[in-house]
């Protein structure tokens, strides 16, 4: 059993096969497939948006995310973190919109009114508004003081929904008007607690097709949400849309019914993932379904580190064997392998280190640092 959940999660993932298409097509799909693109700024390998993206996109190109944008097929806002969304799911969206311009989210209090005042003012008025542009008039006012405070200002007018994210250089945002980067007839209704709960049920089922409870309400504390998601899953179960498992620690899984009728199929394929993949983000499920214990490093002190700055976790097959520890050196065009942690006994190396070695190189590759070190 624990070997078909395994592929039916990769599987629904598009990590398995190409399911998703090429170019800024099957980029769209993936993304309104798997709900989420979480964007991360650390760039000692491309950022994790790209290399998500890269690793089910079989011709992704870096350029693909500011074209959607452009096209208003996705827009950037919160998921779990900052992320790129299905333009499609923007009304999903409203109520946390709302929660923050009701000052419900103390991350979001305490912010100069008149400073967001200005700064909405000033784009209404001038258009496109870069981040660099706003600093650099802020230094010339007299110092860095006060720019955080403009910097707070500027976040809030994006949280709750005032601006939004038009453009990026690199990790550098262009900012405008909400009004100018939605399509038209968008819905724009606030949904209800049900449409919210059923919204992100079907959405993990598309995009897991195996999960806990836990993982369905990630960092979703509100109860009558909790309450809701309760009655909306006991409906999928009645209707056998889903269907429930459990493991030796009495753990309940639920699995998408349909997708049990998967055949799992061999497959011998290598896969570097990122440390932000939608697939590894739930680290307990991780556990759950591959027995395999992920955490990320670079937030760790040198001296405790065990695998690396930015170890990343490799995928043989349904297996996670190990991880990799690399990095990109950009102008020289050098992609260096650290270290390599092999953590299965039973992985054939023969067969196993050439496939290894090739998908390095591809991935050396797309981070435009053709000469492969270290292994």
């Amino acid at each position: 059993m624990n070997a078909q959940l395994k592929y039916l999660a990769l599987f629904k993932q598009g990590l398995l096969v190409q399911q998703f298409g090429t170019g800024l097509s099957g980029t769209l799909r993936a993304i309104e497939n798997l709900a989420y693109i979480q964007i991360d700024t650390i760039s000692v390998i491309e950022r994790a948006h790209h290399h998500i993206l890269w690793n089910r996109v079989p011709d992704y190109d870096l350029t693909h995310l500011n074209q959607l944008v452009k096209e208003q097929h996705i827009f950037e806002y919160w998921y779990h973190a900052a992320s790129y969304l299905p333009m499609r799911n923007y009304r999903y969206a409203l109520p946390r919109m709302m929660s923050i311009r009701n000052n419900e989210n103390r991350y979001y209090t305490n912010v100069d009114q008149r400073l967001m005042n200005e700064i909405l003012a000033r784009v209404k008025a001038e258009g496109q508004l870069r981040v660099r542009n706003l600093a650099k008039e802020t230094q010339s006012k007299g110092g860095w003081w006060n720019w955080g405070q403009e910097r707070r200002a500027l976040d809030k007018l994006f949280m709750q929904g005032d601006l939004m994210i038009c453009e990026r250089n690199g990790m550098e945002k262009v900012y405008d008007l909400t009004e100018r980067c939605l399509p038209p007839n968008l819905d724009l209704s606030t949904p209800t607690l049900r449409e919210y709960a059923i919204y992100l049920l079907e959405t993990t089922l598309r995009a897991h097709g195996v999960f806990t409870l836990k993982q369905l309400l990630h960092l979703r504390t509100e109860k009558p949400l909790q309450k809701m998601m309760s009655e909306v899953l006991n409906e999928y179960i009645d209707a056998g849309l889903i269907s429930t498992s459990s493991n030796a620690e009495k753990t309940i899984i639920y699995v998408d019914t349909k997708a049990l009728e998967l055949e799992p199929q061999t497959n011998r394929q290598v896969k570097i993932i990122s440390p932000f993949d939608n697939l590894i983000i739930h680290r307990e499920r991780l556990s759950l379904l591959f027995n395999f214990d992920y955490r990320i490093e670079c937030y760790t002190p040198a001296t405790k580190r065990v695998f690396g700055y930015f170890c990343l976790p490799v995928l043989y097959g349904d297996t996670f064997i190990g991880r990799i520890d690399c990095k990109a050196y950009r102008t020289e065009q050098r992609f260096q392998v650290i270290k390599f942690h092999l953590e299965n006994d039973e992985v054939d190396q023969k067969q196993f280190l050439p496939l290894l070695r090739n998908e390095l190189q591809r991935f050396a590759n797309f981070n435009k640092c053709p000469q492969l070190e270290g292994i």
